[in-house]
């Protein structure tokens, strides 16, 4: 199998280097297209893969492409190619918004598609990535598709009625996330802390609780507990953040963003 990326952009690049890494598929099994040539040079230079910015080229030589374009290029990309995408073709997108049936009526023919949604996480190997596919993927391509996105991360396959709620919660999250980073790292740094050093205790401590969590199995109310000392300076901590609606915040910032992917 050929696998071909129309867009070569940070998350083509994090999951061609998965593939890579993981040699899941060698070099001369990789294309890309990019709109830019300079795009183009890099993909050659970082990964030794064949790029063009001719996307016509990846639809006739890749058996599985990947859209991995803007939401607002969707519809122009998938008219420029749809004329020489056939059924044998396995079509995954990775844009928030983009439904199956939307898809699949751009394409004006029956296509095999998965709609996958991973994070900017990816590009260090630890992405997630919420999976769904429609009636005319086999298990075994959805299977393939898995492996693919497992290679820089996990995946997991959801119904799609679900794929909003993964936008939230792990698509858009690192932003929430480098937010709360950003922000512990300023009240260190006006306790004194260099802000370099307080970037890494910050980092660390979030980085080491996630893993705490996923590898403990405990409940993250538990594990909150666990920190706070009767009478201790986290419960004081705690008291000022669920005073100010840090919980409240967190959970209509996430609706507000699965809303927003339902409008795309």
């Amino acid at each position: 199998m050929k696998l071909g990326f129309i867009g070569g952009g940070n998350m083509a690049s994090a999951m061609l280097k998965g593939i890579l890494e993981r040699r899941l598929l060698d070099r001369e099994h990789l294309i890309a297209s990019d709109v830019s040539e300079e795009s183009c040079r890099r993909l050659r230079e970082r990964f030794g893969i064949e790029a063009t910015q001719d996307n016509l080229k990846v639809a006739a030589q890749a058996q599985c492409i990947v859209l991995a374009v803007k939401p607002q290029y969707y519809q122009d990309v998938i008219r420029q190619i749809r004329d020489d995408i056939s059924a044998g073709h396995l079509i995954v997108t990775i844009a928030p918004g983009k439904t199956l049936e939307w898809l699949e009526e751009c394409f004006v023919k029956d296509v095999k598609i998965v709609r996958a949604m991973p994070n900017t996480p990816a590009q260090v190997g630890a992405g997630m990535t919420g999976i769904c596919a429609n009636a005319h993927v086999t298990k075994e391509e959805l299977h393939m598709v898995c492996r693919i996105f497992d290679s820089f991360g996990k995946s997991a396959v959801l119904p799609e009625s679900m794929m909003d709620a993964a936008v939230a919660v792990s698509g858009s999250s690192p932003a929430y996330v480098f937010l709360f980073l950003e922000a512990l790292a300023d009240a260190a740094v006006a306790e004194g802390m260099p802000r370099k050093m307080a970037y890494e205790f910050a980092a660390q401590a979030v980085y080491g609780s996630a893993k705490m969590m996923l590898e403990t199995g405990m409940h993250p109310a538990e594990l909150k507990d666990m920190v706070c000392s009767p009478g201790g300076t986290t419960i004081e901590a705690v008291r000022v953040l669920e005073g100010k609606g840090f919980r409240s915040s967190v959970i209509e910032a996430a609706k507000a963003c699965a809303k927003k992917a339902r409008q795309l």
